[in-house]
């Protein structure tokens, strides 16, 4: 029975990673690198990575930025959830500093509303060093975004400076 978990555990981890594919960011010059899952929407942006689950529940997206700018990447952050059509209630703001793959990384999360009804909402700076940060922007459908920590789990997991 213990052979039997430890087999079935390990197809899950391959079929899971099998299916994933690592992304540079940005691809042109390659500050960092992190892995999606193959199911979902990805396209590259400007600076950076979106994806979208293959249900449309969740999306997520990286950019490269520098914290000298700090004040404009939130504003920047902000306008782009508004043209999404992403409301926020300012009341449920909460902020936490955590570290994320040995690197600091700030959370700011609140809830509101997307085109679909209630939704959990996100903003992350990961601080890779003096000059880079990552902006990781997040929202996801409330009720349906559950099914999918895992697969952001692993995103945020894989995220690693360029080699």
């Amino acid at each position: 029975m213990k052979m039997l978990i430890i087999a079935a555990s390990a197809a899950l981890l391959f079929a899971s990673t099998a299916y994933a594919k690592v992304w540079e960011i940005p691809s042109n010059r390659p500050i960092a690198t992190l892995d999606m899952p193959g199911s979902w929407k990805t396209n590259e942006t400007d600076n950076g990575l979106e994806g979208t689950s293959d249900d449309g529940a969740v999306y997520f997206s990286v950019d490269l930025a520098s914290p000298k700018k700090m004040d404009g990447i939130i504003d920047d952050a902000a306008k782009f959830l508004d043209d999404q059509g992403i409301k926020i209630d300012t009341n449920t703001q909460k902020y936490s500093e955590d570290k994320l793959n040995g690197k600091d990384i700030v959370y700011i999360s609140w809830s509101g509303t997307d085109k679909d009804g209630p939704a959990s909402v996100g903003l992350a700076v990961l601080i890779l060093d003096e000059k880079t940060v990552l902006v990781l922007t997040y929202w996801g459908t409330q009720g349906e975004e559950d099914k999918h920590m895992p697969e952001i789990g692993k995103i945020l997991n894989s995220i690693k400076l360029a080699q």
